[in-house]
């Protein structure tokens, strides 16, 4: 029987998160009849990734090699480090540019009924990183969910000798009071900072 391959083509294209049937034959049609080229491109990169993309050896981002670049930047603050729950968060953060540190991957957040409890995001892994190390400061940045917080609260609890700190949540630049939604107003107020007037 022959295979469909464009068919084929457009619902493996369907796997990418936000990708729906449309949005998948729009690709699939682009790259097989408009760039040939780009598509070679991309599945020759697609096929390297998957057979060398594996965990940082020290922060677990995805990495092709044995350390991140982030990790072997001997230029950023080693005595830092920002816990995120995925890899992208590392890149949301980083394409700020406002954080020189380094990180820590959970890969989830605790949740007891999915059976994800410290073992399972290497929670022990983090503490010993930060005993053996001499890192003075966590920062948590995991989300504002029930179980973010949850995850938060576990590491705080069990971290000895650095100072820890929750990144604050608040209403967005240009955000409107009255769309903004009651969780993040108070969260705003709470984390609120102090006004100095010279």
């Amino acid at each position: 029987m022959n295979r469909d391959l464009v068919t084929e083509l457009i619902n493996a294209l369907t796997i990418l998160p936000g990708v729906g049937k449309k949005s998948a034959q729009r690709m699939a049609l682009y790259l097989l009849d408009r760039n040939k080229d780009g598509a070679n491109v991309l599945a020759s990169i697609m096929k390297d990734a998957v057979e060398s993309v594996q965990r940082c050896e020290s922060c677990r981002m995805l990495t092709s090699n044995t350390l991140c670049k982030i990790c072997s930047d001997t230029s950023r603050e080693a005595n830092k480090i920002c816990v995120v729950e995925s890899p992208s968060d590392v890149l949301a953060i980083e394409s700020t540019g406002g954080f020189r540190g380094k990180y820590f991957v959970l890969l989830g957040r605790l949740s007891p009924i999915d059976g994800i409890g410290p073992e399972e995001l290497g929670i022990n892994e983090l503490l010993l990183k930060v005993e053996n190390n001499d890192i003075n400061e966590i920062i948590l940045a995991t989300s504002s969910t029930v179980e973010g917080d949850a995850t938060a609260i576990y590491i705080t609890d069990h971290v000895k000798n650095a100072k820890v700190s929750r990144i604050s949540y608040g209403i967005p630049i240009g955000g409107e009071l009255e769309y903004v939604d009651g969780t993040t107003i108070a969260r705003a107020i709470e984390g609120r900072i102090e006004i100095n007037v010279d």
